[in-house]
């Protein structure tokens, strides 16, 4: 069993985690799915000939030993199984990894071990025994609420099965979450409002919104650029994202992130610690980590195409593709491009501290004026206008 400082795997996840350092993540990827969405441009790979589950769990647990290895002594706060599609993940491959983890490094009182599924009924059949292993928080990729968007989105569910998935993942874990993407083909702002005060009836403590946006590559790229898949304008696009900010701030779900929110308190601890710069570990084909080890952070990846990530961990230990040594200055620049999409800003003496150099007085200044940014003393926030602008705002102060 699974051990935290005082609580059992089963337990995990209740309260505020009491590490005193910083925090410390685990990402596992799980690069299958069982159709690619056209819209995806993440590491996901179909394999209709079956998975060896078995060898992928020897995989993982060789390179969580490498990674022990290089992070020694650290207390995890958050452990997340993402994708792909984690929950075709059999469950007892959750827990082993879980067991695994656990026997190389320290569960935090509090940690928070989420899974993303998908909310197919074959998937949701596995919802107890993902609790079972140690699961405390679930995150629904949804998308949509009616068939006709899911359908044009290459989503394997109906909107029937989304929310009964919805309600089975409340009845079985503490904490839930899901996903939806708006600007979509056709969609118009108040069409968006009624989905959203909807799906706002469905949800528990967190949700994920997230604008449409055509990645290079992908099938809806191809269709974008031929002129058959229109996107809405962007003044609509814009005027979606204020509702967004507006309905969820109104049902008590405030924006803590650009795109995720959260009733105060249940927010995602796992991609808190990505924006707020710590440190993490990536297992899995295509993952990445962040690592400092004697002062100097690290950032590395491993080899994205999953059978050739499995058969170099089987001969060395690891998938490693990549480890890049990020000086003072990247490692603070990385800080920058992240913390300033928070509610909570970023802390400009943190900056400092990580390596990075003073920011232009003026330029913040003008910002402030413009009301784009907030200040306080060594913290700068973005405001709602400059949220709009974000990109920006991120630019220019990191030129």
């Amino acid at each position: 069993m699974l051990k935290t400082k005082t609580k059992t795997r089963a337990e995990a996840g209740t309260g505020a985690p009491t590490s005193s350092g910083e925090s410390f993540g685990v990402y596992v990827h799980w690069p299958f799915c069982a159709a690619k969405c056209p819209y995806c441009d993440f590491n996901s790979h179909v394999r209709h000939g079956g998975i060896d589950a078995e060898r992928f769990l020897a995989g993982y647990l060789r390179e969580l030993s490498h990674f022990a290895q290089r992070a020694p002594g650290r207390s995890v706060t958050s452990v997340f199984f993402g994708g792909g599609t984690p929950s075709l993940m059999p469950p007892r491959v959750t827990g082993a990894i879980l067991d695994a983890i656990a026997s190389h490094w320290t569960f935090d009182q509090g940690a928070e071990i989420t899974l993303e599924a998908n909310p197919t009924s074959v998937e949701a059949e596995n919802f107890k025994g993902y609790a079972a292993a140690g699961v405390n928080r679930l995150s629904l990729g949804v998308q949509a609420l009616d068939d006709a968007s899911l359908k044009a989105l290459g989503r394997l569910h109906t909107a029937d099965e989304a929310l009964a998935a919805l309600r089975l993942a409340r009845q079985t874990f503490s904490r839930v979450s899901f996903d939806l993407i708006y600007a979509r083909e056709g969609q118009s702002p108040k069409a968006w409002e009624d989905e959203l005060t909807r799906a706002l009836s469905f949800a528990a403590d967190h949700l994920s919104l997230y604008q449409l946006t055509i990645e290079d590559g992908t099938p809806f790229a191809a269709l974008h650029e031929a002129g058959r898949l229109r996107t809405p304008k962007s003044e609509d696009a814009r005027a979606m994202y204020l509702l967004t900010q507006e309905v969820c701030e109104t049902a008590g779900l405030p924006a803590y992130e650009i795109s995720n929110h959260a009733v105060p308190g249940s927010e995602s601890r796992h991609n808190l610690l990505y924006w707020r710069g710590h440190d993490y570990a990536g297992i899995g084909a295509g993952a990445h980590s962040r690592i400092a080890q004697g002062g100097v952070k690290h950032a590395l990846s491993t080899l994205r195409l999953p059978e050739a990530w499995l058969e170099q961990v089987e001969a060395s230990g690891h998938g490693l593709a990549s480890d890049e040594t990020l000086t003072p200055s990247e490692t603070a620049e990385e800080y920058l491009l992240m913390a300033l999409r928070l509610a909570e800003g970023m802390d400009t003496a943190r900056l400092e501290a990580l390596g990075g150099t003073p920011l232009d007085g003026d330029l913040i200044d003008s910002f402030v004026a413009e009301g784009l940014l907030d200040r306080n003393g060594t913290r700068l926030t973005a405001t709602a206008s400059g949220r709009v602008v974000l990109e920006r705002l991120i630019l220019e102060l990191a030129a």
